[in-house]
């Protein structure tokens, strides 16, 4: 944990509550009997062209439920989860028609639903299941966990914020974005990457089957020079073929990572050495998997490649001065709706002093657009795709729609303090009936 983390915990914990489990029902309720066996909780799902709606259903673990399906849309579709043992799945819904899928009992974590039929999965018909431990707050058949079955009280609806805000930022195993050092052969710099496949806790108890380079999502930050010679050494320790692909990075033909049309995909126990020079200018740039991709980037195989400025100095790219730095990558699909790998409560806050100028690198390698807005404050768009935009075509905002593939810096002038969230606005991306979750972080001011 920086320094600065430990004085914003320091600073946060008087304003926190610890809150005491509650095994109390709501007024008027009779609480069942035990060892009662539960009925199958109702998930209300819709499907159109393209998309599966909610795009995160939350349930409860280790109780069946039952997914009522509505093809909304003009052509036939299916919904289907992976358990990680097998795919469920409904038959083929004609449109205007509706169809029922039973699931038993399943562990907490997350898991994948999709349409099954052919290019419909590719065209943004994914989303996901999300079981957690104890009982799930549901609003009515219209919710945005998707959950039906009864209405939250007053008393867990508050419990259930509240909770999540005490326990902001709560630890989990591994952290991504951390910077990964060459080592130097004659001159040139070599960074080595392993890519297996994990166990990923995006919040507390929470655990996904993820991909994930050097063990952690996002994978380490590379950072350059331009004019380096580089060599990137991947190593596939996992169970399919992969390949990397430099998302925005000028390089030779051969080094492009795309498989059968550059390169021969990386197969399971083997490596491939990518080399190139530098040539493109400071600013940000991704690497990623180009195999099978909707799920091995979806399961994490995604990171940060910094062309550094002259002497690392980013204030100097921009014109002014930096005071704080920080890395946010966006992601969904399998791992969830996530913010550096992880899921509010567990996403680390933005930390600085008032009067600071603060840089953001915001890249997104999901597969949905996400609007990502600051509360308290307007940041100004100093950056796209790594070019730095002059002065006449920056711009001011509080809220950036950033589509899947794009990057772009912002900086902010820290001059109010307090706790400022900093949130994806597609709700259902972040806000429940029982909390915040998913793509929530804040902006803190001290």
């Amino acid at each position: 944990m920086s320094s600065r983390l430990r004085r914003y915990a320091a600073l946060a914990a008087p304003l926190m509550m610890t809150l005491a489990a509650s095994s109390c029902t709501a007024a008027g309720e009779e609480a069942p009997e035990e060892g009662a066996a539960s009925a199958p909780a109702t998930v209300q799902v819709s499907l159109t062209e393209f998309a599966i709606s909610p795009p995160m259903i939350h349930a409860s673990a280790g109780e069946p439920l039952t997914f009522e399906v509505t093809n909304e849309g003009t052509a036939p579709h299916t919904f289907a989860i992976d358990t990680g043992e097998e795919v469920e799945a409904t038959a083929e819904i004609p449109p205007a028609d509706s169809a029922t899928l039973e699931i038993s009992a399943l562990e907490a974590g997350t898991y994948e639903t999709f349409c099954t039929i052919a290019g419909h999965k590719e065209a943004g018909m994914v989303g996901s299941l999300m079981l957690q431990q104890g009982a799930v707050a549901s609003a009515d058949t219209t919710g945005s966990t998707g959950v039906t079955g009864g209405t939250v009280s007053t008393e867990e609806m508050l419990d259930g914020h509240e909770a999540g805000v005490a326990a902001f930022p709560a630890e989990t195993e591994g952290q991504g974005n951390q910077p990964v050092e060459p080592r130097n052969d004659n001159g040139a710099k070599v960074f080595d990457l392993t890519a297996p496949e994990v166990r990923w806790e995006t919040s507390p108890g929470v655990f996904v089957d993820a991909m994930a380079y050097n063990g952690t999502v996002p994978g380490p930050e590379i950072r350059v020079n331009r004019g380096d010679h580089v060599l990137i050494v991947v190593h596939n320790d996992m169970s399919q073929p992969t390949i990397m692909h430099f998302h925005g990075l000028t390089v030779p033909n051969d080094m492009d990572g795309v498989p059968f049309i550059t390169q021969d995909p990386i197969a399971p126990g083997g490596f491939f050495t990518y080399e190139f020079d530098v040539v493109d200018p400071p600013g940000m740039y991704v690497y990623h998997s180009h195999f099978n991709s909707t799920e091995q980037v979806g399961k994490g195989l995604y990171g940060a490649f910094y062309v550094q400025p002259p002497g690392d100095d980013w204030g100097s790219l921009y014109e002014g001065k930096v005071d704080v730095e920080h890395t946010l990558f966006l992601g969904d699909g399998p791992t969830g709706f996530v913010l550096n790998g992880k899921e509010f409560p567990a996403t680390q806050p933005i930390v600085a002093e008032l009067g600071d100028s603060v840089l953001i690198h915001l890249a997104n390698d999901g597969s949905q657009i996400h609007p990502m807005h600051l509360h308290g404050y307007h940041f100004q768009v100093i950056a796209e795709d790594g070019f730095v935009l002059s002065g006449s075509n920056r711009y001011w905002a509080d809220t950036l729609m950033i589509a899947p593939g794009q990057r772009f810096d912002v900086l902010v002038d820290a001059r109010y303090p307090g706790i400022w969230a900093f949130h994806c606005h597609i709700l259902p991306h972040v806000e429940g009936p029982h909390g915040m979750y998913g793509m929530v972080t804040a902006l803190v001011v001290q």
